[in-house]
């Protein structure tokens, strides 16, 4: 049919050149072609389609607040996944009318760590408000606010380290250029694969999805993983911006 065909060819020239995880490239990317597809000839632009986005998610974040047990946190991690097949579409839907800029993706990166924001809160929430030990809900809570406020310090560092004068490379239409340094050896091995690892952590958290299948609901699994990463990531990086300007007037 010519219109799966035409779906599957906004597929292949859309996608990323690199993807940032299988997931995103073979689950959530090809139903993002379709609504591609359906927005090629509207008026829609990405950055609507971004902000969208971001609606859909603060709606999860608000279901995962109040919907209870297993059910509640499937139906709720479903929509988060409909916000990110969204989150996929504005960038493929820049790529496919050529108008991709760094600008709109610098919105699409403040739009997912707000998104991250609420998503973090509410399922702190959640947990802290299902939680029968009063012990057990205290501790989630107070690691819950530790892990907002590490989020906040990761992202204000991240924003500061891509600045160019700080020296990162000035962004381009596919986002922020980064070098991935080369190392070798099994201990250089170790650290790029437990960096990969740390990406799809905190990177936005498609798996949340498969952990909620898991009954009863297994989200304390996001939560302790993307509290630790982005504890262990805003202590990297002010170590690293430390290091740099921090050091004693020679």
């Amino acid at each position: 049919m010519a219109f799966a065909r035409e779906i599957a060819e906004i597929y292949r020239r859309s996608k990323k050149q690199k993807d940032i995880n299988l997931w995103t490239e073979w689950v959530c990317r090809p139903p993002a072609a379709v609504v591609v597809y359906a927005l090629r000839n509207t008026r829609i632009t990405p950055n609507q389609v971004t902000f969208f986005a971001t609606l859909v998610a603060l709606g999860s974040a608000a279901l995962f607040v109040v919907l209870p047990g297993w059910w509640g946190a499937v139906v709720a991690a479903l929509v988060f996944e409909l916000s990110f097949i969204l989150d996929c579409v504005d960038g493929q839907l820049a790529r496919h009318r050529g108008t991709s800029s760094p600008l709109g993706h610098h919105l699409d990166f403040v739009m997912d760590e707000i998104k991250a924001f609420f998503v973090f809160g509410a399922v702190t929430v959640r947990l802290w408000r299902f939680e029968p030990d009063p012990d057990a809900a205290t501790r989630t809570l107070l690691v819950g606010l530790a892990g907002l406020a590490c989020l906040g310090t990761g992202l204000a560092l991240t924003t500061f380290m891509r600045r160019t004068e700080y020296g990162a490379r000035p962004p381009t239409d596919e986002g922020q250029s980064t070098v991935v340094p080369q190392r070798s050896g099994p201990i250089g091995l170790a650290i790029t694969l437990a960096e990969h690892a740390a990406r799809m952590v905190v990177h936005y958290p498609s798996y949340i999805l498969l952990v909620a299948l898991v009954p009863p609901g297994r989200l304390d699994l996001f939560f302790w993983a993307y509290a630790g990463v982005n504890a262990l990531y805003a202590a990297r990086s002010f170590l690293a911006v430390f290091l740099r300007l921090g050091r004693f007037a020679s």
